[in-house]
């Protein structure tokens, strides 16, 4: 079974808009996120008196990006949550324990996007994450870095955003008192244009 659409069909009106979504869409392309020169980083208060960060070494994904903004942004990033490191060891084989992160039972943290809402410079992207088996719709604004061709002749993309969760939302509940509940969480994403 084929379906053809036909813009001489339909009312000027809805013509037009058919048409501007067909040229939107064909401005959409595909990326591969570039996992040497992408990051997720994390930091929380250390019993308020100053920041624990982190970063998780292992990230891979792909992205639509438009550079005429609109609706046709979108992203999916899974987080190999094996790769978390805090620059110390056995700080970082507690994290990766269940009294965290779990990461024997949920090797991977994914970020789905949903909806985005803005132009091809920025705006709020939404999005469904999943962390420590628990998925929750989240939003936060994202702004693009730049974009342009390569030295290597590939054409490249990047956008950075963040996010503050807390982790009794997503059942990591180990106490480290007040300060500690939340998580401010950074990305900084860069992706390859497929060819």
């Amino acid at each position: 079974m084929s379906f053809k659409l036909s813009f001489k069909a339909l009312p000027a009106g809805l013509a037009a808009l058919a048409m501007s979504l067909s040229v939107s869409m064909a401005n959409a392309a595909e990326y591969d996120i570039d996992p040497t020169h992408s990051f997720i980083n994390f930091k929380t208060k250390h019993l308020g008196f100053s920041w624990l960060s982190g970063t998780f070494n292992k990230i891979s994904g792909t992205m639509d990006f438009d550079p005429a903004g609109g609706a046709n942004q979108k992203v999916n990033i899974v987080i190999d949550t094996t790769s978390l490191d805090t620059n110390h060891a056995e700080r970082d084989k507690h994290l990766r324990s269940p009294d965290f992160f779990d990461v024997e039972k949920f090797p991977t943290a994914t970020f789905v996007s949903t909806g985005y809402s803005g132009d091809a410079n920025g705006g709020t992207l939404s999005g469904d994450l999943t962390l420590h088996g628990v998925t929750k719709n989240v939003s936060f604004d994202v702004t693009k870095i730049g974009e342009g061709e390569d030295p290597w002749g590939g054409y490249r993309a990047g956008f950075e955003g963040s996010y503050t969760l807390k982790r009794s939302d997503f059942g990591m509940d180990f106490n480290l008192g007040p300060a500690a509940e939340e998580v401010e969480v950074d990305l900084f994403i860069e992706a390859i244009k497929k060819k």
